[in-house]
């Protein structure tokens, strides 16, 4: 786990420098103090990943502030002492402790025991964005279809890179913002702040205020300084939603900021620096606008060093499911209901529908469905009168024998093909699409063979 924030608080000023130096060779960010309250000053920034804290301090007992950034920071935190027995080093344990070190100890068993309380910190991170994707916070990026598993893949690896820009472009209502919050979760910035900013809810004249902040007098109305989102989201996530709706002033103001870092308040005389990763998301075509000369091609290449295309839903039917059932467990809490399942021409009908609102507006249709459900199964005549009136139409439109005739096998083969793409390879969801059974499509799937 590179680049982590370690804290090292020990009043012995040669000893914590060492520490220092020997960990920030390996890539980490060190903050150092020789009491607890320089510690307390330091934590008001931000928590770290790993603590190293000595027993006796000049303020206090170190193990004060060991209960404190366990229980109430979750940081794993690790012991010093030159006093250490048995009793100290099994009540520190109890309290929380990861490991005790006893003075003097080497420099590479200082750092071994670090390494193994930075992987503690980076699994109980994965685990905590794991369960909460279980219990549907992240119910919008469920999914186990070759495009969903390709979208989780890509965010567990940026969980390492840890100042990367990452543009995630998809239509409305596909999740961008979720996955903008679990990209966060798993980073190593977990800790810090994540400041979200819709760029397409303020005028111009008071966006770049709310992105920058701005010092008092700067305008009629400033009477205080004010921090804007850039300085709130230090040592954490800036997530900057539907971007393509900046100004181009803004734009460029942006650029600058993201390649340096550094930035003014509106009416300030002087560069401020913070530690932002950039997360922005658009359901516009940025390509196109920066061929149409709306947004600029620099910020456009800056944003898109990870680009994440998140699919509609239409082309992740096989996701359809595993979603409603998430949403209706949840609206069953919400309202309490008791829901069980979903009528199979129900189901169909959920299948069929293209979804111009992706899985937003899947999520509307299951809240309201549920409201209206007076038993354990969700069926057809729950659902919106425009999503049977559509599956109706799909069903009106056949096919027609051409003036040549028709290749039935061809016709099969093509429909079964289709099914597959839509249903993400899951030969039941395939199956259902066409009425036909497991069994049924398997046989289907041996008689066209390399075809399919």
């Amino acid at each position: 786990m590179a680049d982590a924030r370690i804290l090292v608080v020990d009043d012995d000023t040669l000893l914590r420098t060492i520490i220092a130096e020997r960990l920030e060779r390996q890539g980490h960010r060190v903050s150092v103090a020789g009491s607890i309250a320089e510690a307390h000053a330091l934590l008001r920034k931000g928590a770290p990943d790993v603590a190293l804290l000595d027993v006796k301090l000049p303020d206090g007992e170190g193990t004060s502030l060991l209960t404190e950034l366990v229980h109430e920071l979750d940081v794993q935190c690790v012991m010093m002492t030159a006093h250490a027995t048995v009793t100290l080093a099994v009540a520190a344990l109890k309290l929380g402790a990861r490991d005790f070190l006893e003075k003097p100890f080497s420099l590479d068993r200082m750092e071994a025991t670090v390494c193994a309380a930075l992987e503690v910190t980076e699994l109980r991170r994965e685990v905590r964005a794991l369960r909460e994707a279980k219990n549907g916070d992240t119910g919008d990026v469920i999914g186990s279809s070759p495009a969903m598993r390709q979208v989780l893949d890509l965010v567990q690896r940026l969980a390492t890179a840890n100042g990367t820009t990452v543009l995630i472009q998809g239509e409305t209502g596909t999740g961008k913002g979720v996955i903008a919050r679990l990209i966060h979760r798993l980073s190593h910035r977990a800790n810090g702040p994540m400041v979200t900013l819709t760029c397409s809810s303020l005028a111009e004249t008071l966006m770049e205020s709310e992105i920058f902040g701005h010092e008092k007098g700067a305008f009629t109305d400033a009477r205080t300084m004010k921090r804007g989102m850039v300085e709130l989201a230090d040592r954490g996530t800036l997530f900057l939603d539907e971007i393509g709706e900046l100004s181009p002033r803004l734009q460029s103001k942006l650029l600058q900021f993201i390649e340096d870092h550094s930035f003014r308040r509106v009416g300030g005389t002087r560069d401020l620096s913070v530690d932002v990763r950039v997360v922005a998301a658009t359901n516009r075509n940025l390509e196109r606008e920066v061929q149409a000369g709306n947004f600029r091609a620099d910020l456009y290449y800056r944003l898109r060093v990870v680009p994440i295309l998140l699919p509609p839903l239409r082309e992740r039917t096989g996701d359809i499911p595993l979603l409603a059932k998430t949403f209706i467990d949840h609206y069953n809490r919400e309202m309490s209901r008791r829901v069980r399942r979903i009528a199979p021409d129900a189901l169909d009908v959920l299948l069929r529908y293209e979804w111009p609102g992706n899985v937003r507006e899947l999520r509307n249709v299951i809240e309201r469905s549920v409201l209206l459900a007076e038993g354990e199964v969700l069926g057809k005549s729950m659902l919106p009168p425009e999503l049977c009136a559509a599956h109706l139409d799909d069903l009106d439109a056949g096919v027609e024998l051409g003036p040549e005739g028709l290749d039935i096998e061809a016709l099969e083969r093509t429909l079964l093909q289709q099914a597959l793409v839509r249903a993400g390879g899951n030969r039941t969801t395939a199956g259902r699409l066409l009425g036909l059974s497991r069994h049924q499509i398997r046989n289907r799937l041996k008689k066209f063979g390399d075809e399919v």
